[in-house]
């Protein structure tokens, strides 16, 4: 048995450069830096960027068995950073290799993922996120999901349209990973509190809120719980959100989900808020492998 990761591989024009990217790309090298075994689900190109994801996938150690290769190009995202180093995407989507999913997705009731972690655009881009949604279905009854939204407004502009996909896919889903940035865009009018709270009524079992450098908080049936964030000289942010989705997957594989409580969440959210911090300490998405992170913890004890 292993974790599935599902979306998009793509390249990220970086001002330094092209480097891979995409959030469950980014999230699946995590995840395998850590000591999991994971397999990425996803279209590849065949072309330059396509090969140098596959290089690299295999240098992490991410399985891809369920990987569909084609010649159609690799979307590109380019990056902009502000004055506070985040980081901003224009995609190029139509007619890639990306977004490409249908008929060759794997069976669940076949292979048996132990946990399925999907989000960014593969989830709002047609006709590719309404095959995802039906094939999630099906494994949501085999196994839980973290779905990381990973709002992309330059993608659907919609806020209406948008919440639609999220609505559809929160109802299939255990653990929802999302920043309050992207909450506010969601819902400019509501409270991040109250919003948590309307998912966790809904069925969501853990919402986990990302808060850039204050930190990360997680809402669940009983209550809340935090973490502060982690002082260090950012690089960029490319990567942190999916470094921190990919320790709660550790987590859920590791602890169960039905152990993220009280000091048991708060340790995996002080664990999550270090890696990010080493994520964004570099350049692009570099999460830190499972010795690097337990290294840098021993250290702040």
């Amino acid at each position: 048995m292993t974790i599935w990761v599902c979306g998009e591989v793509l390249a990220d024009l970086l001002p330094g450069g092209a480097v891979i990217g995409g959030g469950p790309a980014n999230t699946a090298k995590a995840l395998a830096r850590l000591g999991q075994m994971v397999e990425f689900i996803g279209g590849i190109s065949t072309d330059t960027y396509g090969k140098i994801a596959i290089k690299e996938f295999i240098e992490d150690g991410v399985g891809l068995r369920h990987v569909s290769r084609s010649d159609k190009p690799t979307c590109t995202a380019e990056v902009s950073l502000d004055k506070d180093h985040s980081a901003s995407y224009r995609f190029s989507i139509e007619g890639t290799a990306t977004f490409d999913f249908g008929d060759w997705l794997p069976d669940p009731y076949k292979f048996k993922p132990q946990l399925l972690h999907i989000g960014t655009l593969a989830t709002i881009v047609s006709p590719g996120a309404d095959n995802l949604l039906n094939w999630a279905l099906s494994i949501s009854e085999l196994a839980p999901i973290i779905y990381d939204p990973n709002v992309r407004a330059t993608v659907l502009a919609d806020r209406e349209k948008y919440l639609e996909w999220v609505e559809k896919w929160l109802e299939i889903s255990s653990i929802v990973k999302v920043s309050d940035e992207d909450l506010r865009w969601l819902y400019p009018e509501r409270e991040i509190a109250e919003i948590a709270q309307t998912w966790i009524g809904a069925g969501v079992t853990l919402v986990v809120i990302t808060k850039g450098a204050s930190g990360i908080t997680a809402f669940y049936l009983e209550g809340a719980i935090s973490a502060d964030g982690v002082q260090v000289e950012v690089v960029d942010t490319v990567g942190a959100g999916d470094t921190v989705g990919a320790v709660l997957a550790e987590a859920i594989i590791e602890k169960g989900l039905e152990n993220l409580r009280g000091e048991t969440l708060r340790e995996v959210l002080n664990r999550a808020a270090v890696a990010a911090a080493i994520t964004c300490s570099r350049s692009g998405a570099n999460p830190p492998t499972k010795k690097e992170l337990n290294r840098t913890l021993e250290m702040r004890e």
